[in-house]
This record gives structure tokens, C-alpha cells and sequence, in this order.
């Protein structure tokens, strides 16, 4: 049984077991894969909590992740990557495994098949400022001997188009939301990016292939796979 920690937003996680189920090799309800969900929107607002405007997500992140298994799940996904930022106290707090969306979206972007990619990042601002991606992607290119090239979005192009686009699918305005994130994921392009990362759950909620001529990354989509790759490595031991 997997347990996901979600809520962070709600359709986010919606859309992370959808991808899940789609993902999933079977011919009857029985074969697909038993997921128990903690779907919790009062956890504290990462990106707030980063900057020091809100409360530590940490507590309720634990005492969720707890909840999941003493239901019985076996390993833990977090439908949010702005969660990640508080991944390693979480994973001590928690006696099961918790998979991590940036290691499963940098395999992704080298199965683009470009091996010296120009990454560019459409994030919240936190995991923008924090180096969530460009700290732990590098240290796996080193990992690989591999080079990742990152391009950032500026601080304007997350203030005017990246976070009110986010705020707008969170409020369940999507044709919005696509607009701006369509002139993000643009202005990246026009900079050099080879890839573009959708380092927040709530971006390929909107964006799709359809939006660009250079590959799309979906985090929640390469968390998909691993969950699915992990449950079906289980059940063949």
C-alpha cells in the first residue's frame, strides 16, 4: 500500500493518483495499486512558511505522514514539491520510505534524451529561492557524471506571471492560470532552456506537450512512474 500525502493543493493530488492509476498495467480493479490518501488543505502554505509568514507545514506533515502508515502504507509520495523543502526531517520523523519528486523529475529530463540539458524551472518562488531543484539535481548529475544547466526565472516573471497563476489553479481558475504559465514557460524558452521543468503540482494541471516545442518535465507525472515501478518490484518479491 502506498500512502500519499497530498492536499497540498487538493487537485494536485487528484491528479497525482490519476496518474497513478493510468500508469498502471492491469485488466481489473483487483491489480491496481492500493493507495490510502491524506488529503489535508489546512497544512500550512509552504512558500508562506518559507519566507517566515506562516507556520512551519512540518507538524501536520508529520502527523499525516503517521497517519498513513498506522494505515498500513509501506512507503510515502508527496503530491507538493514546495513540501520537499522539509523532506529530510520528515523522512526521519517517518519509519517508512519516502520517495522524492526532484530525484524522479531529473531522471525524466535525461530521458528527454538531451545529456547536457538547459533546465529551465517554473517553481513557487520557495523552491526557486531555496535551490530545492538546482541543489539536488546537481548533486545527481555529479552522481551520474552528467551536467545539468539551469535557467531560473527571474524575480519578476515569478511575481507576475508563475505565483498569480498558481494562486488562480488553486482557486480553480485553470484558463488563467494557463495564460500566464504559457508566458513563463515562453520567456524560458527565448532565454536558451532546452526543458522545462513544472516544478510545482499544480502547473501540469494546465501546461501540457501541446504548450511547447521543447520538452515539458512533469514532476508529478515521473512520481507517478516511481510509485508504480516501486509497487510492482513489491509484489514480485
Amino acid at each position: 500500500m502506498v500512502g500519499i500525502l497530498g492536499g497540498m493543493g487538493p487537485l494536485a493530488t487528484v491528479d497525482f493518483m490519476t496518474k497513478v492509476i493510468e500508469l498502471t498495467p492491469v485488466s481489473c480493479d483487483q491489480e491496481h495499486i492500493p493507495m490510502i490518501v491524506s488529503c489535508i488543505p489546512q497544512i500550512p502554505d509552504r512558500t508562506l512558511a518559507y519566507k517566515g509568514e506562516a507556520p512551519s507545514p512540518l507538524d501536520a506533515m508529520i502527523a499525516n505522514a503517521k497517519r498513513l502508515v498506522q494505515a498500513g502504507a509501506k512507503a510515502i509520495a508527496i503530491a507538493c514539491n514546495t513540501a520537499h523543502l522539509w523532506f529530510e526531517p520528515l523522512q526521519k520523523a517517518i519509519p517508512v520510505p519516502i520517495f522524492h519528486i526532484v530525484d524522479s523529475a531529473i531522471d525524466a529530463v535525461y530521458k528527454t534524451g538531451n545529456s547536457f540539458p538547459v533546465v529551465g524551472l517554473l517553481a513557487t518562488e520557495a523552491t526557486v529561492a531555496s535551490g530545492l531543484y538546482v541543489d539536488r539535481g546537481n548533486s545527481i548529475a555529479k552522481n551520474l557524471g552528467k551536467e545539468l544547466i539551469w535557467l531560473l526565472p527571474t524575480s519578476e516573471e515569478i511575481s507576475d506571471w508563475i505565483m498569480p497563476a498558481i494562486s488562480c489553479i488553486k482557486a480553480g481558475d485553470l484558463t488563467i492560470g494557463h495564460t500566464l504559465l504559457v508566458q513563463a514557460a515562453n520567456a524560458l524558452k527565448k532565454r536558451g532552456a532546452t526543458a522545462i521543468i513544472m516544478g510545482c503540482t499544480e502547473i501540469p494541471l494546465v501546461l501540457s506537450a501541446s504548450d511547447s516545442d521543447i520538452p515539458l518535465v512533469d514532476p508529478t507525472l515521473a512520481l507517478a512512474t516511481k510509485v508504480v515501478e516501486w509497487s510492482t518490484e513489491q509484489g514480485e518479491n
